[in-house]
Formats: C-alpha cells, structure tokens, sequence
C-alpha cells in the first residue's frame, strides 16, 4: 500500500528534515496551457523596492489544494521556530505555503503575522510594513488588531518615519477603545504601552520636549512600580539630553529619593553629577559623584556590574574635568576613590598615575614622588597577562620620566638657592633720569 501526502504536509517533512531544499522561487502551478512563470530573483535586500511589488507573492491567487488545520498548525511552529533561529528562507516558506493553500482566514491572519514578523527580525523593514499594512485592510475589528498598530508603529520608526509610527502608536489607543470588554486588562496595558511607545519615539527623533512632557504624563497614571519608575527615568533623561540642566536634576532628585534602589539608579547618580558641573554647582557635583562612587556593597550587589560602569564612567569624566580646569583637589578625591574601586592592575594603577599627577599640581612633589615609585614597582611585578599590548609598560615609562623630571626640579632649586645665599645681591644702576623736553617746566 502506497502512502501519499498532500503537497502541505510533503513540504512540512522536507523542511523539518532538511532545514530547506525548496526555495520560495519554485515554479508555481499554472492552468493547462499556460507557460510557467519564470522564477523570479531575490536579492538580500528589498528596503528600496516599490511597496506594490513587495506584496506581489503574499497576493497571488490561492491553489485548490486544501491544507488540514493540523498542517497549518505545523506550517505556523516551523515559521515561528525558523524565524527564531533565524533561518528566514525556510520560514517564509512555511507561511507563504498557507497562504497559498485554501486556509480559513484566521490562517490567514495568523501567517500573515507570522510572515510581517519575519521580516522585521530580517531587518527587512519596508517589507515588513507592507505585510502589516496588508492585515489591517484585510481584518478590520479583529481583536489582534492593537498587536499589529503597535508592531507596524515600531517598524516605521525604525524607518525613521517617526510622524508616522506615533500615528500607528495612537491607533493601538483608539482601536483598544472599539473593542469588546473581553481580554479588557490585555488591551488596556497595550494602550499604556503605546503611550509608552509614543514619548520614545519623540526621545528617539530627538525633540526632547514633547519627550519629557509624555513621560511626565505617564508617571502620574496607575502603572506598576517599575513602570512608573521608567517614566520618571525617561522624563528627566530627556531633559538632561535637551540640555534643560534644572529640570534634569529636579526630576532626577525626585527620581533617586522615590526610587534608591531602581536599575537606573546608578545612570540616575551620574546624570545628577554631570547636570549639576554644567550649572556650575562644583562642590554639590563632587558629592553627587563620590555618593555614586562610595555606594554601599549590599546596594550594588545586585547588578554589579551595572554599578561598577556608571561608577568608572562617572569618577573618570568628573575627575578629569576638574583636573583640566585646574580644581586639583576635587580631581584628587575622585581618582584616590576609583582606586579602591577594583585591586586589576590594569585599572588602578593608570589611576594611580592620576593621583601623581595631582599631588604635581597641587605642589606635593614627595606624596607624587611616592605614587610614582609604586606605579613603577608594582609594574615591574605584574603578571605579563596583565600588561595588555604593552599598556602598563608604557605607564611605567611614562611614571620614570615624572620621576625624573621631579628629581631635575628638586636639584635645580638646591642649586639656586645655594647660588643665592652665597652671593652678594646684585646692584642694579639707578635709571637716567628723565631728559625729554616734555618733562622740563
């Protein structure tokens, strides 16, 4: 007895066997008569075709080949697991299968939305949004419809089509409004999504204004505690990048008191730091800093690593500002505390080097004197693992010359002080006096 498959099911076989061996390009069947359309040549990027080709093959007229709701079942996981593993080709097979077969149109939608989502994990935006565009034309007042307004709005905007994709973000508002009560908790947390949605958009496109204004709104809605504590974030991230330096570090005072232990915290104290040097609050910044860079153990032990970065980045920056701009002392007291921040020799003694550099400035030759000599000894006995390219021998280099430049300092003012104090002061003349004419009565 001879076993025979439909076309659905042989193709799910072959692509769960082989991965794919068929291309999307097969010759499709055509009525007696006719030639075979030839096959037609897909590029790895599409971004610029025209929109109306771009849904040529999704359109084409249905075979009279039915498909079981099992095989379609099957088509749909071979698309959603192939697109996860990122074997597109295998996966746009799998729905165009279905969509080329007599599917219900509840298949239809279903790859259809499979298919939009492919191509958005491709990168393969334009394309993307003409599938989406395509399920909202065709499925008016389905309940899915507020999951495609917020995808397609996500895919414009990362066309760079911002008015666009916050149109698309306010009709995952409107659409949830049409909808029946039923899945009511679902839609309403798609519509703060949206809103969500909406000011980082407006973040995105770099107006700042309408971005921090959207955030401010959303921290006052009934969301949950890390969501409202995001929207608080945001707003005063967006005034920090809009440059309006009081609102960044009211809202971030406001942000740190209410949220000490978010997982934006850490960024929080940074920004504060940084917005507080650009209104010229020095001190109130050094406090900001070395509260960021002495955080305690138990608070950062949750996201190390995360604290360690903003901890590096924010001491590094500040400390090195106040050092340029001739506040030695503020720039000591940063860099003797990101010492202690990691024992790596790759870390702490670059930093060292700093130190020595500020006890130069502040006129402390023995303290920099000191530091040199431990930057140059401990070099010479670190592991060749932790000299990386060279760097720490560079250092130490760099860490003899100081020494040796201070050593030349200290023995000229010897010998200037003995030349000094062993030699009678040197008697000037007396100026001529004045004989210009101008100056006789």
């Amino acid at each position: 007895m001879t076993l025979r498959l439909s076309p659905a099911l042989s193709l799910l076989v072959l692509i769960s066997l082989t991965g794919v061996t068929a291309h999307a390009n097969s010759t499709p069947h055509t009525e007696q008569g006719q030639e075979p359309a030839p096959p037609t040549d897909h590029t790895p990027s599409t971004e610029h075709s025209e929109p109306a080709k771009l849904l040529a093959e999704p359109e084409t007229a249905k075979s009279l080949q039915r498909v079981s709701p099992e095989e379609v079942k099957s088509l749909l996981r071979i698309g959603e697991t192939k697109t996860a593993q990122g074997d597109y080709e295998s996966a746009e097979i799998a729905y165009r299968q279905i969509l080329s077969a007599s599917a219900s149109a509840e298949q239809d939608r279903d790859a259809l939305l499979g298919l939009a989502r492919m191509y958005r994990r491709k990168n393969e935006l334009t394309r993307s949004a003409a599938v989406y565009e395509k399920l909202i034309k065709e499925f008016p007042g389905d309940g899915l419809l507020p999951i495609v307004y917020l995808e397609l709005g996500r895919t414009h905007r990362g066309l760079g089509a911002y008015r666009l994709a916050i149109s698309r973000f306010y009709s995952v508002i409107n659409t949830t409004l049409k909808l029946t009560e039923d899945g009511a908790d679902t839609y309403r947390q798609l519509a703060r999504t949206a809103q969500f949605e909406v000011a980082e958009t407006y973040f995105i496109s770099g107006n700042y204004e309408e971005a921090a204004r959207f955030f401010s709104r959303l921290k006052l809605l009934d969301l949950a505690p890390v969501d409202r504590a995001r929207a608080h974030f945001k707003s005063a991230f967006a005034h920090f990048k809009g440059e309006d330096y009081e609102k960044a570090t009211a809202t971030l005072r406001s942000f740190l008191e209410l949220n000490p232990d978010d997982e934006n915290t850490p960024e929080a104290l940074y920004l504060l730091s940084v917005s507080l040097r650009r209104l010229g609050q020095n001190q109130e910044s050094l406090v900001a800093a070395l509260g960021l860079l002495k955080r305690e153990q138990s608070r950062t032990a949750n996201d190390p690593k995360r604290w360690i970065y903003w901890q590096r980045r924010t001491g590094n920056q500040l400390a090195n500002e106040f050092y340029e701009q001739g506040d030695a002392s503020s720039a000591l007291v940063i860099y003797l505390s990101l010492a202690r921040l990691s024992p790596e020799p790759s870390w702490r003694l670059p930093v060292m080097y700093q130190v020595g550099l500020c006890y130069e400035r502040l006129r402390s030759e023995d303290q920099a004197r000191e530091v040199y000599r431990v930057v140059v000894e401990e070099i010479k006995t670190a592991d060749p693992v932790a000299n990386r390219a060279g760097e720490l021998s560079e250092l130490a280099s760099m860490a003899t010359w100081r020494l040796q430049h201070l050593d030349w300092l200290s023995s000229t003012d010897r010998e200037l002080n003995t030349f000094l104090q062993t030699n009678e002061p040197v008697q000037l003349p007396l100026p001529a006096p004045e004989t210009d004419s101008s100056l006789r009565t």
